[in-house]
C-alpha cells in the first residue's frame, strides 16, 4: 500500500497509541480494586474464574489481528486493499463465530471442569464481546494501516472507559439492591461488552467520515485468500503472544486452584480464598507496567539499528532494555513485597493472604525481563522456540498448581506461577543470547542494583515496623495501612533511585534515551557534583 504519511507523523501517531495503551493498562488494573471491595473476595473469585476466556479471544483478535491487518495492508498495493479487508473479515468471523458459539453452547461443560456451573451464566454474556471482534479488529487495523493511529487510541480509550463505568456503576446498583454475588459477575461482563460495542461504534462512525478511505467493495484486484489468512494468522499470535501467555496462566488457574482446594476445605472457603489469590493480578499488572513501558520504549530503536548496515549497530540499545526492564522490574517488585501486608489492607480492606501475594509479586521482576527480550525476539522475526518456551512455562505453572495446591493452597499456586516464568525466562534468556551474542551488563551493574536493594530494606523495614507500631497506631485500620503504604513506597522510592543515581548504573546519556529520564539524569548529575573546597 502507498505509505500516505512520514516518519515524523508516523512517531507521532505510535507515541499517542502507546499512551493510549499505557491508559488502558491503568484502568484494566485500577478497577479492579474498588470493584473488590464492592464484592468481596468471593464475588472476586466469581469475576476471575471467567475473565481469562474472554480476555485470551479479546486480545488474540482486538489486538493481535488488528496488528496483523495493518501490516499485511500497509505491506501490499492500495488496489488491493479491498480484498486483503474482504479476507482478513471473514477470517476474524470464522475465528471468533467458532470461539463464541464454543463459550456460549459450552458454556455448562467448561465450568463444570472449573468445578462451578453457576459461573455458566457469566461465560455466556461474556462470550458476546467476541462477536464485535471482527468489525473492531478489522477498523483498528485499517487506520493502523494508513498510519492514522488517534482513532485507535481514541477507541482504546473509550472501550476502556465505557467497560470500567459500567462495570462499577452495574455492579454498585446490584449489589446494593440486595442481588447475588454471580449477578454482579455477569453485570461486569456485560460492562466488557458494552466497552467493545462503544469501541466499535467511535471507529465506524469516523470510518465514515474519513474521506479517501480503503474501499470495501472495491473488486478490481483479486488475492489469494490462503497466503493472507496465513499471514494474518501467524503475525496475530506473535503480536499477541506475551498477553495471552498472562491470560493462560490465570486460565490454568481458573480450572486448577479452586477445584483443588475444594478437596480439602469448604467450597465457601476455596471460593473466598481464590479470591484473595487472585488480589495479586492487579499488583502484577501495575508492577509490571512501569519496567515494560520503559524497556519497550527502546525496542523500536533496536528494531532501526538492527536494519541499518552502517553506523551504530542495535547492541547498546539491546543492552539498555535489559539493564531498564531489570532494573525496574526487580525494583517494583522487592519494593512491593516489603509493603505488601500494608499495601494488601489498603487496597482490598485485609491483610488475607498477604504471604501468598508476596510471592505472587515475584512475578513482576519476571515478566519484566520476559516482555522486552520477547519483543526483540519478534522483531527479529523469531517466535517460534520462544512460543514453545512459554508453552514449556505453561506446562511447570499446571504441573505444579497439581502438586502444591493440595498442600499449600494459594502459596502452592503463587510459587507455581513464579516457577512456570522462571523456567520460561530462563529459556528465552538463553535462546536470546545464542542469537544474539552480546553481554547484557557488566558484574558491576548487578552489584549496585543488591546494594541499593539492602539499603532500600535497611530504611523501609525498621520505619514500617516504627509508623505501624507507633506512629499510625491510633488510626482505623485501613487508614493507618494507607499512610504506612504510600509513605513506605515513596521512602523506599527515594533511597534506590538515589543509590542507583549515585553509582551512576546508566549514564545520563542512557536516561535521556527513556521517558522522564531527563529529570532521572538531572538528580544523578547533582548527586555526582564535585564538592567545593
Amino acid at each position: 500500500m502507498q505509505q500516505q504519511w512520514n516518519m515524523k507523523t508516523f512517531m507521532k501517531g505510535a507515541a499517542l497509541l502507546a499512551a493510549a495503551g499505557i491508559i488502558v493498562k491503568i484502568l484494566s488494573a485500577v478497577y479492579r480494586i474498588p470493584f473488590q471491595n464492592l464484592v468481596g473476595d468471593k464475588g472476586f473469585y466469581i469475576y476471575q474464574q471467567v475473565y481469562p476466556f474472554i480476555g485470551v479471544i479479546t486480545v488474540w483478535t482486538s489486538a493481535g489481528f488488528a496488528v496483523a491487518v495493518s501490516k499485511v495492508m500497509a505491506d501490499r498495493d492500495r488496489a488491493e486493499s479491498g480484498a486483503v479487508m474482504r479476507i482478513a473479515l471473514a477470517c476474524l468471523a470464522v475465528v471468533s463465530g467458532a470461539s463464541f458459539l464454543v463459550l456460549f453452547l459450552g458454556a455448562e461443560m467448561i465450568t463444570g471442569w472449573m468445578g462451578d456451573r453457576q459461573l455458566a451464566p457469566l461465560l455466556r454474556a461474556g462470550s458476546l464481546v467476541i462477536l464485535f471482534m471482527p468489525v473492531l479488529a478489522l477498523l483498528k487495523g485499517v487506520y493502523q494501516s494508513e498510519g492514522r493511529m488517534a482513532p485507535v487510541a481514541g477507541a482504546q480509550v473509550a472501550e476502556q472507559a465505557v467497560r470500567v463505568t459500567v462495570i462499577l456503576t452495574g455492579t454498585l446498583i446490584v449489589v446494593s439492591a440486595g442481588a447475588s454475588l454471580y449477578m454482579a459477575g455477569q453485570m461486569a461482563m456485560w460492562g466488557a461488552v458494552a466497552g467493545e460495542a462503544a469501541g466499535v461504534l467511535l471507529l465506524f462512525a469516523l470510518f465514515r467520515k474519513w474521506t479517501g478511505r480503503p474501499d470495501f467493495r472495491d473488486r478490481s484486484t483479486s488475492v489469494r485468500a490462503w497466503p493472507v489468512v496465513k499471514e494474518l494468522t501467524a503475525i496475530s499470535l506473535a503480536a499477541s503472544l506475551s498477553s495471552l501467555i498472562l491470560l493462560f496462566f490465570q486460565m490454568v488457574d481458573s480450572f486448577t486452584v479452586f477445584n483443588l482446594m475444594a478437596e480439602t476445605m469448604e467450597r465457601e472457603t476455596a471460593m473466598e480464598a481464590k479470591g484473595v489469590y487472585d488480589r495479586g493480578q492487579p499488583l502484577v499488572q501495575m508492577g509490571i507496567l512501569l519496567a515494560s513501558t520503559l524497556s519497550l520504549s527502546i525496542v523500536p530503536l533496536v528494531a532501526a539499528h538492527t536494519a541499518k548496515q552502517k553506523g551504530r549497530t542495535a547492541e547498546p540499545f539491546i543492552r539498555l532494555a535489559w539493564r531498564l526492564a531489570f532494573l525496574f522490574g526487580w525494583a517494583a517488585a522487592l519494593g512491593l513485597i516489603l509493603v505488601l501486608p500494608y499495601v494488601n489492607e489498603m487496597l482490598f480492606e485485609t491483610r488475607s493472604g498477604s504471604a501468598a501475594i508476596m510471592v505472587f509479586c515475584i512475578q513482576i521482576f519476571e515478566l519484566s525481563l520476559i516482555l522486552p527480550l520477547m519483543a526483540v525476539l519478534q522483531g527479529l522475526g523469531r517466535v517460534k522456540v520462544p512460543a514453545l518456551l512459554l508453552l514449556l512455562g505453561l506446562a511447570v505453572k499446571t504441573a505444579a498448581n497439581w502438586v502444591l495446591v493440595p498442600q499449600m493452597g494459594i502459596l502452592g499456586a503463587s510459587i507455581a506461577g513464579v516457577a512456570g516464568f522462571a523456567a520460561a525466562g530462563a529459556g528465552i534468556l538463553i535462546y536470546f543470547k545464542k542469537v544474539w551474542q552480546v553481554r547484557l551488563a557488566e558484574g558491576r551493574f548487578y552489584l549496585m542494583i543488591a546494594m541499593a536493594s539492602l539499603m532500600m530494606a535497611a530504611v523501609l523495614i525498621p520505619w514500617m515496623l516504627l509508623a505501624d507500631v507507633w506512629l499510625f497506631d491510633g488510626l482505623p485500620g485501613r487508614i493507618g495501612a494507607t499512610f504506612t503504604a504510600l509513605t513506605g513506597v515513596a521512602i523506599g522510592a527515594s533511597v534506590f533511585l538515589a543509590v542507583i543515581a549515585r553509582t551512576r548504573v546508566l549514564s545520563e546519556r542512557e536516561w535521556y534515551l527513556i521517558p522522564f529520564g531527563r529529570r532521572l539524569a538531572a538528580l544523578q548529575l547533582f548527586l555526582n557534583k564535585p564538592k567545593r573546597k
